[in-house]
């Protein structure tokens, strides 16, 4: 038997980190729009998809978050939203919190296969995911680097909370 899990509105965080300024600044920004589900079997493994709207990324500075929006980065207006889906997600031993997660990540019509470690807290009906995940912005078709002064490779910083549904 298996167990659908929603996420909690209130308990996500999905958080983007490059360096700029040839490595001087870090730039961070929040998704203020995430949607996301999953399902649980008995034993622990599980599958699903996070879906993140990319204009709702926040940098908390207009011009910059503009410019994220374009056909420069996210190329909002033809891909509003990437999408992480969950093909597996497992323990990584039996008395571990740890998981590995593996799946495939869809940014601007490229779609990659990631495999990285997550943390789970499990409290009663909730649970909640935790991982840094380096990524590099070429990858996906973003390379736009005036004058070299941005680092190619980033960070996403992911916390979601699930609640199993019903």
């Amino acid at each position: 038997m298996s167990e659908k899990w929603i996420l909690d509105p209130a308990g996500h965080e999905v958080a983007v980190r490059n360096k700029t300024f040839w490595g001087l600044v870090t730039v961070r920004g929040v998704f203020q729009t995430v949607h996301a589900e999953g399902v649980l079997a008995e034993d622990g493994t599980g599958e699903g998809t996070v879906t993140v709207d990319a204009g709702s990324l926040n940098t908390r500075l207009g011009k910059r978050d503009d410019h994220l929006r374009s056909a420069d980065f996210f190329d909002v207006e033809h891909h509003p939203t990437f999408q992480f889906v969950v093909d597996r997600i497992g323990p990584v031993t039996t008395d571990s919190a740890e998981v590995e997660v593996r799946g495939t990540l869809k940014v601007r019509q490229t779609v990659r296969p990631m495999t990285f470690l997550a943390h789970a807290d499990r409290h009663g009906d909730n649970v909640t995911l935790t991982a840094t995940i380096p990524y590099v912005r070429a990858d996906f078709g973003m390379t736009w680097n005036q004058l070299g002064m941005m680092a190619g490779k980033g960070e996403i910083r992911v916390k979601l909370r699930f609640t199993r549904e019903g």
